[in-house]
């Protein structure tokens, strides 16, 4: 019988999330580009930042204080972005944990996406609303 997957439980569990899900993103052909060429992300300073955001959303430890969307308002991004990113990120959660924090994990980063790709959409002046992540 196979060990199950652990849940999320810990900070160690949070950085193995985020950096797992950081080398997908960092592979993928639609997402890379935004990250790395467009946005010129410094890994060395994004990727505590979300392990702050991550420990404060799924752990409660309110390490974190930022305001993630002005970052992301007026990139080039849509639907399809969107939907790649959550896929990489459920696939990660999937792969890697299970039980209630990790179902919680996919249902929030579900819900950042869909408030994020709304209201890029606003800004891009589109009215095409908004798409269920994932369900296309």
């Amino acid at each position: 019988m196979e060990n199950p997957l652990p849940d999320i439980t810990s900070e160690k569990d949070i950085k193995h999330l985020v950096d797992s899900f950081y080398d997908k993103v960092n592979q993928d052909a639609l997402l890379s580009p935004i990250f790395n060429d467009l946005s010129k992300v410094d890994w060395e300073k994004h990727l505590p930042i979300m392990y702050r955001f991550w420990d404060s959303i799924l752990l409660g430890t309110a390490d974190y204080n930022g305001r993630p969307f002005p970052k992301h308002a007026f990139l080039p991004v849509g639907k399809e972005h969107f939907a790649q990113w959550l896929y990489l990120f459920h696939a990660t959660v999937t792969e890697n944990f299970q039980g209630p924090v990790a179902e919680e994990a996919k249902l929030r980063a579900a819900n950042i996406a869909r408030i994020f790709l709304g209201k890029i959409q606003q800004i891009q002046g589109k009215t095409d609303g908004i798409p269920i992540l994932g369900k296309d």
